[in-house]
């Protein structure tokens, strides 16, 4: 847990302050207090982790459920309206903003996206639905993206039309 919790805050620039590195701190106790043995001693942990979410996503705006596989590198890069399912998961260095929305596309369908890595997420964007985002791929600030999203391209616009990426000289 340390480890990990140690990365988080080198990801968000040494910053103690970053309210992402608050909800990643809370991120990294609740999935720890899985690895609590007998079963007696973890409800009380359960318990002040349901408190703390519950804190931080009042504070935050952020609603990072522990349930969520994240890869190393993971950064939230401002607070506020930011919700991620808890049946998504992320690979490594990939990045969200505020007003970011990971979800189902229907209630009855509990599937959410799965990220590769070095995704970046612009503000606003919202990614529903049972579906694969590539490695190093940008979704757009404001993006509806619920189709499929190969490595190495952006998706922009309403609903998102997939681009390739530009190489950079």
């Amino acid at each position: 847990m340390f480890k990990n919790i140690r990365s988080d805050l080198t990801a968000h620039g040494g910053d103690w302050g970053a309210q992402g590195f608050w909800a990643l701190l809370v991120y990294r106790f609740g999935r720890w207090r899985y690895s609590v043995r007998p079963a007696l001693l973890r409800k009380p942990l359960s318990l002040l982790y349901k408190v703390l979410y519950k804190f931080i996503q009042i504070i935050t705006g952020i609603e990072l459920p522990c349930e969520v596989p994240l890869g190393q590198g993971f950064v939230i890069e401002h607070s506020g309206g930011i919700v991620v399912s808890g049946f998504a998961s992320f690979g490594a260095n990939c990045r969200i903003r505020n007003g970011v929305v990971i979800g189902l596309s229907r209630v009855n369908e509990p599937c959410a996206p799965q990220f590769g890595d070095n995704v970046d997420i612009g503000a606003g964007a919202k990614v529903l639905g049972n579906i694969r985002i590539g490695d190093n791929v940008l979704i757009g600030a404001n993006a509806v993206v619920i189709t499929d999203v190969p490595a190495n391209c952006i998706a922009v616009g309403v609903p998102a039309v997939i681009k390739p990426r530009k190489a950079c000289h």
